[in-house]
């Protein structure tokens, strides 16, 4: 591992790479970055781009690439000792930031360069001056300007905080797989179709356990529940699901979250801030707290105005089954109702529409298909070349300039989308490679999804949910795959993390365009495409349940506020005052409404508690200011064509990290995000 790959695109080889190869090269690539930047940071000469910005960049080669591929592994197929070694590093990976980010050298050469460029000494490039702007503000981030008391307090607040998030992660994936549902009689599956039943019984037998094991995704709401016909059952995962990480046992996360949160909390207070969550959006688009509150409060009330009129039709329906006469309307029977209204007011449901919805044909000729008629990139599978496990599938990318040409190699895609017991919640993508000309490196990224795998040889069949979440989880790869910058920390994703999700977001709406639509809806038995009335209804019924998405989400957003912009004298001391924590915090902000939980709560929330989305999950509704602004875009000048698809590749997704993120929108758009579209969209304009 310590040399680069001589796979195409530096692919990690997969093959040659074993457990106890990350530790050791990640220790040697620390060992040799720490050498890197002493030999900066003493360089004779006076500071120059090249010797000090450039030399930066190209430093650290050997640590990126192993941790690259360690933390990948980690996240997608961990082992006990995957966990070791990410235990055992994560203090140490503080460590080393810390020593880079809080050396006075390094510091005070990217100052003279700045000096230089104000004094009209030296010219910078916009993407350098960039660069130089945002080292300057990572310094001061990190501490450099404290004074030695307080760094060395940083410091220890670091390793603490890095190595209690990597601890939340590995609780929660291991409260998940405890958590799994096992049920033993085949009559309390009623509802659940053919190939989920059958993955179901796979799941169970993969664990050596007799019947169906019902695993558990990572938000509230989980999938199944919109098809179990007992309501027993339902109400038995729903409280599986809200439980994780409170149960007072081995997987309890409680204690956890109080000490991150009073952590950070300090973290923020020792460099001058309020509370976490003015940290946080102090490095983002947002920018003040103040702006993420107001866009929040200015929401919940229709949402949850919204999700209360959902839940009078769902009440309705309750009442109409004669088994649950009398009661009223739980978490659990919130996704079965809605399927059933769903079904009652636009005559369609996800039985229906499960079987048009085949993976394979998503992928090739829904999504790839968007990608070629927009961007001109064409996807061929490599099965000479291995991931990191027998699920993963690796695609070359090629890229024609023009219609018809037969493009050249971008980059790699790698694509797991299948659940497994090894495999943290949620989807996501990752970057195995960055995209830079500055060392020369092609793109090679991956997505990763948690679809239930059916037996061999059966169809993977989708519900409406996770098509739009291959579209979503693809569009970060285009971010990847259609980076076009110099320096290796500019590529692609790497953007402010209220920016971050735009791309992604944007992508989705390929999957309602009717062509595309028409193209991979068809039936995976027969071929025959989606009844042309059922499309023209799913169009119809797009704020169907608006109230609910939007309600859950919210919440959500303001819980992970709500944590983090406490002082740490206000951070709750004992794990029974976590739940009432949250309840609370609901209650303020109006969204405690029985019915519609978080889509995460505070015990499983691994956006903030473990991975990078502290103070930060607001990112995803204000990044859709923007996508549903560009929708907009889209639509005023004719929709899928290539004219449009590169010019949001070239003035957006090629610039990644390289200007100001939102001075690259502007310069699509024509002017600044407007929020109406979004108002349309989620059904809030009043």
């Amino acid at each position: 591992m310590t040399l680069p790959s001589t796979l195409p695109y530096e692919l990690p080889d997969y093959t040659a790479i074993r457990e106890e190869h990350f530790e050791p090269a990640i220790l040697a690539g620390m060992a040799e970055h720490r050498a890197e930047v002493e030999a900066i940071a003493t360089h004779p000469d006076a500071p120059t781009v090249e010797n000090t910005l450039e030399a930066l960049e190209r430093s650290g080669s050997l640590l990126g690439r192993a941790a690259r591929a360690f933390y990948n592994q980690l996240s997608a197929d961990a082992t006990p000792g995957l966990e070791g070694v990410e235990e055992r590093l994560a203090p140490q990976f503080a460590a080393h930031e810390d020593a880079i980010y809080m050396d006075a050298r390094l510091y005070a050469r990217a100052v003279a360069i700045d000096e230089a460029a104000r004094a009209g000494e030296v010219t910078l490039e916009p993407d350098t001056a960039f660069l130089l702007e945002n080292l300057l503000k990572k310094f001061r981030r990190s501490g450099i300007e404290l004074d030695a008391a307080a760094q060395d307090r940083l410091r220890e607040l670091n390793a603490e905080i890095t190595s209690l998030q990597a601890a939340f992660g590995r609780k929660l994936l291991a409260g998940a797989n405890a958590a799994s549902v096992l049920v033993t009689d085949e009559a309390e599956l009623e509802g659940l179709a053919a190939d989920a039943k059958a993955g179901a019984k796979a799941a169970a037998e993969a664990r050596g356990q007799e019947g169906w094991l019902l695993e558990m995704q990572l938000f509230s709401q989980q999938t199944v529940l919109s098809s179990l016909a007992r309501r027993d059952v339902r109400e038995r995962v729903q409280q599986a699901s809200e439980s994780r990480g409170a149960d007072g046992g081995e997987h309890d996360t409680r204690q956890i979250v109080l000490d991150l949160a009073r952590l950070r909390a300090e973290h923020a207070t020792l460099l001058g801030y309020e509370h976490h969550a003015a940290y946080i959006a102090a490095d983002a688009t947002a920018g003040t707290t103040a702006a993420v509150n107001e866009m929040l409060g200015r929401l919940a009330p229709a949402a949850v105005a919204n999700a209360r009129k959902e839940a009078v039709d769902l009440e309705g329906a309750l009442t109409a089954d004669s088994s649950s006469a009398g009661e009223g309307l739980r978490a659990s029977d919130w996704s079965y109702l809605s399927e059933a209204v769903r079904k009652e007011r636009y005559n369609l449901d996800d039985a229906l529409l499960r079987p048009y919805l085949e993976l394979e044909r998503v992928v090739h000729e829904g999504v790839f298909k968007a990608a070629n008629l927009l961007f001109g990139l064409s996807f061929v599978e490599r099965a000479d070349l291995a991931g990191y496990h027998p699920d993963v599938r690796v695609f070359e990318v090629f890229d024609a300039p023009e219609p018809g040409e037969p493009g050249e190699g971008l980059g790699l895609f790698l694509a797991d989308w299948y659940t497994r017991e090894s495999k943290r919640g949620g989807a996501w993508m990752n970057n195995l490679v960055d995209q830079n000309t500055l060392l020369g490196q092609k793109p090679v990224v991956v997505n990763n999804l948690n679809i239930v795998k059916p037996p061999a040889g059966e169809p993977t069949l989708l519900v409406w949910d996770e098509v739009i979440t291959l579209f979503h989880e693809f569009g970060h790869a285009l971010h990847g795959l259609l980076s076009d910058v110099r320096y290796p920390s500019q590529s692609g994703t790497d953007v402010p993390r209220d920016f971050v999700e735009y791309p992604s977001q944007v992508n989705e709406m390929w999957a309602w365009e009717p062509v595309i639509l028409r193209s991979f809806a068809a039936h995976h038995e027969t071929g025959e495409p989606m009844p042309a009335e059922w499309v023209g209804t799913m169009l119809a019924s797009r704020q169907f349940n608006e109230g609910f998405s939007t309600t859950e989400y919210l919440a959500a957003a303001l819980l992970d506020q709500a944590w983090h912009q406490l002082t740490p004298e206000q951070v709750p001391t004992s794990v029974d005052d976590v739940l009432p924590f949250e309840a609370a915090a609901l209650a303020a902000a109006g969204v405690d409404f029985a019915p519609v939980p978080p889509r995460y709560r505070t015990t499983y929330f691994n956006h903030i508690f473990g991975g990078g989305y502290s103070a930060g999950y607001y990112s995803y509704i204000w990044s859709e200011v923007l996508d549903a602004d560009t929708v907009e875009w889209y639509r005023e000048n004719g929709g899928l064509t290539r004219e449009n698809g590169e010019a949001f590749r070239r003035r957006l997704l090629a610039r990644g990290g390289s200007q100001d993120p939102l001075t690259s929108f502007r310069e699509l758009r024509g002017r600044a995000a407007d929020i109406t579209p979004l108002l349309t969209r989620r059904g809030l304009l009043v």
